[in-house]
């Protein structure tokens, strides 16, 4: 089956009602978790973005706390799912200020991570990408806010 543009997905939905729109988004929210999750963040949470941004802070120091660190392969499999999950959330803000929070966030676990992710090149390369990543993010954002990043970034240089 293939499927439509956005645009013809948004003509038709015009043409909808109010409870047949209800209906579709509940059928939607039934098949996947991730668009449950996704109606959940616009419903509930958008509203108050510090929150949200607490809320994913705090299960990322869950999940942090949870990995096993008897051997590297299996932090790098654990700090990758984390990842997954924070871009995941990243997604459904679709704020840049809101993610660069969850990277400065992820970095700074990653790096306080123990054994230390200094002795695991790969664990090194996926630290050194999300600084790049910041840094590019933090370059569109307000003056302020790029000199308060900054400011976390360089600690997190060292």
């Amino acid at each position: 089956m293939k499927s439509v543009t956005l645009k013809e997905l948004s003509q038709e939905l015009t043409y909808r009602t109010p409870k047949e729109l209800r209906d579709l988004c509940l059928r939607l929210a039934r098949f996947k978790k991730e668009n449950k999750e996704l109606l959940t963040y616009l419903l509930f949470e958008s509203s108050d973005e510090l929150t949200y941004v607490q809320r994913v802070k705090k299960e990322m120091d869950e999940e942090f706390a949870q990995i096993n660190r008897t051997n590297y392969y299996f932090i790098r499999k654990s700090v990758r799912k984390i990842l997954k999950n924070t871009r995941k959330y990243i997604r459904y803000s679709q704020k840049k200020q809101t993610e660069v929070e969850l990277l400065l966030h992820f970095c700074a676990r990653l790096k306080s991570l123990s054994p230390p992710i200094q002795k695991n090149a790969a664990l090194m390369n996926l630290y050194n990408r999300q600084i790049d990543t910041i840094i590019r993010k933090v370059s569109v954002l307000h003056e302020d806010l790029q000199y308060d990043y900054s400011l976390e970034l360089s600690e997190l240089k060292k």
